[in-house]
């Protein structure tokens, strides 16, 4: 491995650290409009500037993605990077929000780290070794049947002005789920699947540093990663996460 597990989450870890500062002093915060819809604030440029320069020490060969900065030259080994996903909610003061973390070697994600410090939960895979949450393993709930389940969701596609949305698939979905969740953060909500607190989620229009980290997480946690018709992989555009035993019944509402 080229990174150890405890070196990565000292370091996203510390990177969260930088990110309450600006938390505990919102008034302080300087916000930007990337787009109409879509923020950046200090923060964002702060935690992925201290990841870039820190990943790239100890582990000068790879690339890097950040959702601020951009993709650097190598890019088929590389670090994808959300520095703080959620950041509506990072601004307003609320606690889901999340620091994304993904290692992408030769096309395939085998490291990943998603943490929420407002929440101190640290959630963390390697590819074929499983999940945990804080140091504790994790997997995805039980629920066979959607009626019973809890479902999670976002709306990125309606910052985006898009006329294909999210908002029929989720009148669909709500009518026949027991509870349903807006949590604001992607990363966060794959995180939730993987830990059974949601049995499924979904979203479009997303980006890969969105849901990287979080994917492999519900992933190593036994869930399934899927597109809106249940092809296998990870999919930012259209990207359905369940505990692997709703699929099926979720997938003809998709």
């Amino acid at each position: 491995m080229p990174i150890t597990a405890d070196a990565l989450e000292k370091t996203v870890r510390e990177a969260g650290a930088i990110a309450l500062r600006y938390f505990s002093d919102l008034n302080g915060l300087a916000v930007k409009h990337k787009s109409a819809r879509d923020l950046v604030t200090d923060a964002d440029v702060a935690v992925e500037q201290y990841l870039q320069d820190a990943l790239g020490k100890q582990c000068p060969e790879y690339g890097f993605w950040g959702e601020e900065s951009g993709q650097s030259a190598n890019q088929v080994s590389r670090w994808i990077v959300d520095p703080i996903d959620g950041t509506h909610s990072f601004s307003k003061g609320q606690y889901f929000w999340s620091i994304s973390v993904a290692l992408e070697i030769n096309g395939e994600l085998i490291m990943g780290a998603v943490y929420a410090p407002a929440l101190d939960d640290y959630y963390a895979a390697e590819k074929g070794k499983g999940s945990t949450k804080n140091g504790r393993v994790i997997q995805v709930s039980a629920e066979t049947h959607l009626a019973d389940s809890m479902i999670s969701t976002g709306f990125a596609c309606l910052r985006s002005y898009l006329h294909e949305n999210n908002l029929q698939r989720f009148c669909r979905i709500a009518e026949v789920s027991t509870g349903q969740r807006r949590f604001g953060s992607a990363a966060l909500d794959l995180c939730l699947v993987a830990d059974g607190q949601v049995d499924a989620y979904w979203e479009q229009e997303l980006n890969l540093y969105d849901v990287a980290a979080g994917a492999l997480i519900a992933l190593e946690a036994g869930g399934s990663v899927t597109d809106f018709k249940g092809n296998a992989g990870i999919f930012p555009k259209q990207i359905l996460a369940t505990n692997g035993k709703l699929l099926a019944e979720i997938l003809p509402l998709m």
